[in-house]
């Protein structure tokens, strides 16, 4: 591969009206030397997103668009990669900011290290004090286990990294992504690049500007479709389940049980009380240096990430199984 390939910056796109501009801005600011096109994937959203398409694409002759008619995450992001004439294809969200040398950056590591996917830090920021309590949980091994993409860590393989930076022919070689998969499609296809003797690499010098959800209510249900999902992953690929996934659905039936049983024998409400001042603890801990609400705010948002996920990896419902 040559020092600066043809790159081609591809986006999914629903319903990213507020912030598609900036982040197509962001990516046609990049001081990459190479060729750069953007391509977007139009879901059917229900705002002014394919206005704020159609505007950004007639200014700038490198944005090409391609209709995604089902509007799910996969579908767009195949659509994009058939669109695509890079040899590099370049994952970014519609709501994502990243740093001027972020496309230079990552093209580079992929050459030097032989990867076939590169990628880096999720860097969750909020800018409300429930958005900063999300944050501070995601960027936590409390919060989010111990993926380098969340909480950093030092450059190597990885099972899967955010968002990504791909050889084409790596993507061709494993046929996209599985369009079966709703969610958790980015691990689902860096497993599959694994097994065709493919790299993931991570390196903490690659880092995009992550948005949390802003309500209990869409944070839970982002967290409940992970842990659905992830047990479908799971059935599919048989021994890609670990500890750290299992971690939640189990707290959920030990703490469940804990307080049923503590109705007829009271030690059992150990467990319960022990996860609350478990997450109350390490709320307050790993939101340090936080405004009081959102310290305040901290432990239940994990309480929500947590039991959500479990409760969606135990009620997987096995139609979602191929």
């Amino acid at each position: 591969m040559q020092s600066f390939p043809p790159v081609s910056v591809i986006m999914p796109l629903l319903n990213e009206e507020r912030h598609l501009a900036d982040a197509v801005d962001m990516v046609l600011a990049q001081d990459y030397r190479g060729e750069l096109e953007v391509v977007l994937a139009l879901g059917p959203s229900r705002d002014r997103t394919d206005e704020v398409a159609e505007r950004v694409a007639a200014a700038d002759p490198r944005v090409r668009l391609v209709r995604n008619p089902s509007g799910r995450t996969p579908d767009g992001l195949n659509a994009a990669i058939g669109a695509a004439t890079g040899e590099v294809v370049v994952r970014v969200d519609g709501h994502a900011e990243i740093p001027t040398d972020y496309v230079s950056t990552a093209v580079a590591e992929l050459v030097r290290v032989g990867a076939d996917n590169v990628g880096g830090i999720m860097d969750a920021q909020g800018s409300t004090d429930f958005e900063r309590a999300v944050a501070a949980a995601m960027r936590s091994p409390l919060g989010v286990g111990a993926s380098r993409f969340h909480t950093g860590g030092s450059a190597g393989e990885s099972d899967t990294v955010y968002l990504g930076v791909f050889r084409r022919e790596a993507l061709e070689r494993v046929g996209g992504y599985d369009p079966h998969f709703a969610r958790a499609q980015d691990w689902e296809m860096n497993h599959r690049i694994r097994q065709t003797g493919g790299t993931v690499w991570f390196t903490p010098d690659l880092r995009v500007t992550y948005r949390p959800r802003g309500s209990f209510r869409t944070l839970a249900r982002q967290y409940f479709h992970y842990g659905r999902w992830r047990r479908v992953v799971a059935a599919h690929h048989e021994g890609t389940i670990n500890a750290r996934y299992l971690a939640p659905p189990t707290m959920v039936v030990l703490t469940a049980a804990g307080l049923v049983a503590g109705v007829l024998w009271a030690p059992a409400w150990v467990v319960p009380a022990g996860y609350v001042v478990g997450v109350t603890v390490g709320g307050l801990a790993i939101s340090g240096g936080e405004p009081v609400r959102t310290r305040a705010l901290t432990p239940a948002v994990l309480a929500t990430m947590h039991w959500a996920w479990g409760v969606g990896f135990l009620t997987s419902p096995r139609r979602l199984i191929r």
